[in-house]
């Protein structure tokens, strides 16, 4: 990496931490207290811990794009007006966010949903945000939101599974490499992998038809990309159809048995000798001093399957669909592993 481009890397950091964590703390002072206090057994780490550790992250991701890993981020200069619409977007939503966690309001997205056919674990107000995942109000919230939770850090965390999609496709064909990306929201993972493997075919399906339009918006730069609506549990593809597939920030989201069920369903349509890219929260016994977070988060946010995912064994877990762990290493909150289907 030349000075110029570390100069670059720093500054746009710097700058992105800066705005959304500035967010935080503003949307903090804007927000009431829980109606029942919050008390938690683990310990929770200082601020300055967590920046320490954001630090850290940053300049992983910085190393790893001097290594050759995958490339800088493309909004290193962001679209200032852009950035000022979802900030104004992000502050005139803040209060109905702030109202449903007052009164514990997470099942309007049940009421409204009418006949639509959602399984009944998708019908919440996930982190208590406007309309679910089934408006386009809110895919267009979607990724500012996880952006302020995370002080800025959510697409440098994405970016870690770059890193084993970069060995395992080394002096590989791209067109022969089909990747799919289970869950893929409004497109944010699959267009950093875009971003790095323009000729690389992807496929990303996911349950919301607003996300998956945001998605396409996001993605429109780039072709070999196909998008499709239809459940985790259900892939509508043939066995060892794609040479990786991805996941990432899902698991958390979804009750014990459909998580089985998705392991199943990824294992199946994975090429032997293919790869699991798997993203996703920190669990129990991951990082002592962060305990205290783990049993907050479910609490401040409408995350009802998240405790049962902390305390699984995910290596068991995919052990029984069918995978092999063999690496895993954390990513500041964020927990990375990649799986292979033996050959």
């Amino acid at each position: 990496m030349r000075p110029s481009q570390r100069l670059a890397y720093d500054l746009g950091q710097v700058a992105r931490v800066a705005w959304y964590l500035g967010h935080s703390r503003v949307a903090e002072q804007l927000s009431p207290p829980l109606s029942e206090p919050v008390e938690v057994s683990g310990s929770l780490p200082t601020r300055a811990a967590l920046l320490r550790d954001l630090v850290a992250l940053l300049e992983l991701d910085r190393a790893n794009i001097a290594a050759g890993l995958y490339r800088p981020p493309d909004d290193l200069m962001p679209n200032l007006v852009a950035a000022w619409r979802a900030s104004q977007r992000f502050f005139s939503d803040l209060g109905r966010v702030n109202l449903r966690r007052q009164q514990r309001g997470h099942r309007e997205v049940a009421r409204e949903a009418g006949d639509r056919r959602y399984p009944s674990y998708y019908l919440r107000n996930f982190h208590y945000q406007t309309d679910g995942y089934l408006s386009a109000h809110s895919a267009e919230l979607y990724d500012f939101q996880v952006e302020v939770l995370f002080n800025g850090a959510a697409d440098a965390m994405r970016r870690q599974a770059l890193v084993a999609l970069a060995g395992h496709l080394q002096g590989r064909r791209l067109a022969d490499q089909p990747l799919l990306d289970v869950g893929c929201g409004t497109g944010r993972f699959l267009g950093a992998v875009k971003h790095n493997y323009p000729r690389l075919p992807v496929t990303g399906i996911d349950l919301s038809s607003p996300y998956l339009a945001k998605a396409r918006q996001q993605l429109a730069p780039w072709s070999w990309v196909s998008l499709v609506e239809g459940a985790g549990e259900q892939l509508p593809f043939r066995d060892a159809s794609f040479e990786v597939v991805s996941c990432v920030y899902l698991f958390h989201e979804l009750p014990r048995k459909v998580r089985a069920a998705i392991a199943g369903e990824m294992a199946r349509v994975l090429r032997p000798g293919g790869k699991l890219l798997f993203v996703d929260s920190i669990q129990h016994g991951d990082r002592p001093e962060f305990e205290g977070l783990l049993e907050l988060f479910p609490r401040a946010y409408h995350e009802p399957y998240y405790p049962d995912y902390v305390k699984q064994d995910l290596s068991a877990l995919f052990a029984k669909a069918g995978l092999r762990a063999e690496h895993s290493e954390l990513a500041f909150m964020s927990k990375v592993m990649v799986l292979g289907k033996p050959g």
